[in-house]
């Protein structure tokens, strides 16, 4: 089986103030999968092997996150990672593409399809993000520690300090509020996780995309506009609620749903076997 570690990531420029840190594992078909909210390409290192035997897999770090440039002057909302994701798709000119996304990569991959459908062959969209009512909801459900230090990052002072504390334990604690089974998420990954915090000017872009949260909701307005395919894919422990999974499902015409036993928020980690045998029998 391929390893993600095979191959080092590049960089693509999409403008002068955007660039895209990729990577690309496998042969076939075009396949893109994109991350969730607090994470890397890293974060798809289980998963991506398991497409590659079928697909040329696209992995990238969407903007702010991961080792990707950071534009201190970029919104960081939904619009602006659905153009950088745009802009990748056609700088890189695919066509007849699958997109895969979790979380925010869940919203991304719908709102993207949605303006794209020229290149779009179908959409895999695993528990997403477009549910926000307030700063920080999804993560804020995870448990109380979550709800407490997520919901603080919005105070003036006060949530600048708290993020510039952030640490592994912290966010290890956060973290395991997305998972059915809090042993599943590896001490290895979340190192990687906090290393790529310390980069400068990373938790202020950490801030900033929460601040967003209003853009991930609004995302819902393009998916009556989607053509391609759609399976949507939740973990029975998935932030989201029932009512909140069936809105989606009866805004995309013709989507299917899926829901993975045993499974919260991060299922690309906890459940990647279940999740890529899903995702090979949408096609």
């Amino acid at each position: 089986m391929l390893s993600m570690t095979a191959a080092k990531p590049s960089l693509l420029k999409i403008s002068d103030k955007l660039s895209v840190r990729f990577q690309k594992i496998g042969s076939g078909p075009p396949l893109l999968l994109l991350h969730t909210i607090r994470t890397q390409l890293e974060y798809f290192r289980a998963l991506a092997p398991l497409l590659a035997g079928a697909h040329t897999v696209y992995v990238i770090d969407l903007p702010g996150h991961g080792h990707a440039p950071i534009d201190p002057n970029a919104s960081l909302d939904e619009p602006y990672f659905r153009r950088a994701v745009i802009g990748f798709i056609e700088e890189l000119d695919l066509s007849g593409v699958t997109l895969v996304g979790e979380s925010i990569g869940g919203a991304l991959v719908l709102t993207v399809a949605a303006s794209l459908p020229q290149r779009v062959k179908r959409v895999v969209a695993i528990n997403p993000y477009d549910y926000e009512t307030r700063y920080g909801d999804g993560i804020r459900r995870g448990n109380w520690f979550a709800n407490f230090i997520i919901g603080s990052l919005q105070i003036p002072v006060l949530g600048a300090i708290n993020a510039s504390l952030e640490n592994k334990l912290v966010l290890g604690k956060v973290m395991s509020g997305g998972y059915h089974d809090p042993r599943k998420l590896p001490a290895d990954l979340l190192a990687e996780f906090n290393k790529v915090a310390r980069r400068p000017g990373y938790k202020r872009g950490a801030r900033k995309l929460l601040a967003g949260w209003r853009s991930w909701s609004k995302a819902r307005d393009y998916y009556r506009q989607i053509s391609a395919p759609v399976t949507l894919i939740y973990g029975d422990s998935d932030w989201s609620r029932p009512d909140e999974r069936e809105r989606t499902r009866s805004l995309i015409p013709g989507s299917q749903m899926v829901t993975l036993k045993n499974t919260g928020h991060f299922s690309a980690v906890e459940n990647p076997s279940e999740l890529a045998r899903v995702v090979m029998e949408t096609e």
